[in-house]
């Protein structure tokens, strides 16, 4: 008997890149398959503990393991993440959300933020030190799974500027090979009040490392690894972290 197939698009990022053997595999699986089952076919030759608290996404949108699957479906493998246009970004329309591979231009876009109204104008920027664990840092390499992430990073902004009840909110992500004291990351937070800003842009940052898929990967001078992520939050990671729920 001949059961129908589909297949669907496998996409790996970070260290699962190296577990899997390639960024992207086409699978082919029974029909009425779900991401439990996939899971299992890929795991079937390889350690499954490099799967402990990945999350798994579906054409782009998280998803759990009982999600059914369907043919021509982009399934994507994230490990926990490790975080975030134009090389001078413009004044744009609010919020402004971007990945570039440009060095990001701070003061452009802090002075585009800036309103006449607002009482405090915060600036998160995260800079790329010259170690990490006792290390020697040459440089780093960022990667993301780019639709998923500018989605991830605009419900981000939006949920900030509702919750915390602030006018604006910039965040931009370096991708690609970033050298010492470059910008990875900035967030600008422009409000009324300096505690709603400062609220909202630690809000931003600390949730942003946790569940937006871009990963680093460090440069030594002895070697090089993966940045180990956090883990996702509650009810995103679809495989548990060891001792939590496996």
């Amino acid at each position: 008997m001949i059961y129908p197939m589909i297949q669907v698009r496998v996409l790996t990022f970070g260290v699962l890149k190296d577990w899997l053997g390639s960024a992207e595999v086409s699978v082919e699986m029974p029909v009425g398959s779900s991401v439990a089952d996939l899971l299992e076919r890929l795991s079937a030759a390889r350690p499954t503990a490099a799967l402990r608290g990945i999350a798994v996404s579906v054409n782009a949108e998280f998803a759990g393991v009982t999600q059914g699957l369907k043919d021509g479906d982009e399934v994507g493998l994230l490990p926990p993440v490790s975080g975030g246009a134009e090389a001078s970004v413009p004044p744009a329309p609010e919020p402004q959300v971007a990945l570039t591979r440009d060095p990001i231009d701070r003061e452009g876009i802090a002075a585009a933020a800036r309103r006449d109204e607002d009482g405090a104008l915060v600036i998160f920027d995260g800079v790329v030190r010259n170690n990490s664990r006792g290390r020697k840092t040459l440089y780093l390499e960022y990667e993301g799974y780019e639709e998923m992430a500018l989605r991830q990073m605009e419900a981000l902004v939006r949920q900030a500027r509702s919750q915390f009840d602030v006018r604006h909110i910039s965040l931009v992500h370096r991708l690609g090979r970033l050298e010492i004291g470059e910008s990875s990351v900035l967030i600008v937070v422009a409000s009324a009040h300096r505690g709603p800003a400062f609220e909202a842009c630690r809000w931003v940052i600390d949730t942003l490392k946790k569940t937006v898929p871009i990963w680093k990967r460090e440069i030594f001078v002895d070697g090089a690894v993966w940045a180990p992520g956090e883990p996702f939050p509650d009810g995103l990671a679809a495989v548990p972290e060891a001792g939590h729920g496996a």
